[in-house]
């Protein structure tokens, strides 16, 4: 069974959302036969590679929201992740748009490192403060999980893989995605948001069961 995950780097709840389905797939009986993928969605596709200001002053802007209300909103997110074990520092988090991000998790995908390419990233941005726009950065990620650096400062400098990342906001968009975490399964069933473990274990039991009946 497959389960195709459209998420973005720099998006709080597609990490909580990651935690909460690894959590379910923990609880699934079929664990060993899910294959997941991970696919690109870019929240700020407009994005400088280095934007300035912090993630309240953006959100405030974004949302015409008082610095009070956009720091609320802020907390809130870090107390979700936190009940997952994540410890944001959304204080110390570097805005920048994730296109060359995107295209390191694909060639990444070949080498059979995507979800440890996806994971660094998320820490990366969420946890350590790191500039997720930066290609220097960025081959340093890479190099972490296994990646041979200087493969992945040529993929970054060529545009390779770019192609791919279009492919799947194309995608996102002919399936309705307007928002991430998006989780397909199997594509019969579609799970939207950072939903708990207990609905995320439905869904895969769900998509599993619809499998086997279409296959029987």
């Amino acid at each position: 069974m497959k389960v195709e995950i459209w998420s973005d780097v720099v998006c709080p709840w597609c990490y909580i959302g990651k935690r909460r389905f690894e959590n379910a797939l923990e609880q699934f009986d079929h664990r060993g036969e899910v294959e997941v993928e991970f696919r690109s969605f870019e929240l700020n596709p407009n994005a400088d590679p280095a934007e300035q200001g912090n993630l309240e002053e953006a959100l405030a802007r974004k949302y015409r929201l008082s610095p009070e209300q956009a720091h609320a909103l802020n907390a809130r997110v870090v107390d979700a992740a936190a009940g997952e074990g994540l410890h944001y520092r959304l204080d110390i988090a570097k805005r920048g748009n994730t296109f060359d991000a995107h295209r390191l998790i694909h060639l990444a995908a070949t080498m059979g490192l995507q979800g440890a390419m996806k994971e660094r990233l998320l820490a990366a941005y969420f946890t350590e403060g790191k500039p997720i726009g930066d290609q220097d950065t960025l081959v340093e990620l890479a190099a972490e999980v296994g990646i041979d650096a200087e493969r992945a400062r040529t993929v970054l400098a060529d545009g390779s893989f770019g192609n791919q990342v279009r492919e799947d906001e194309r995608e996102a968009t002919e399936l309705g995605i307007t928002g991430v975490p998006f989780f397909v399964i199997n594509r019969r069933y579609g799970v939207s948001g950072a939903q708990p473990p207990g609905l995320m274990l439905k869904a895969l039991t769900a998509g599993w069961e619809s499998s086997e009946a279409a296959e029987g």
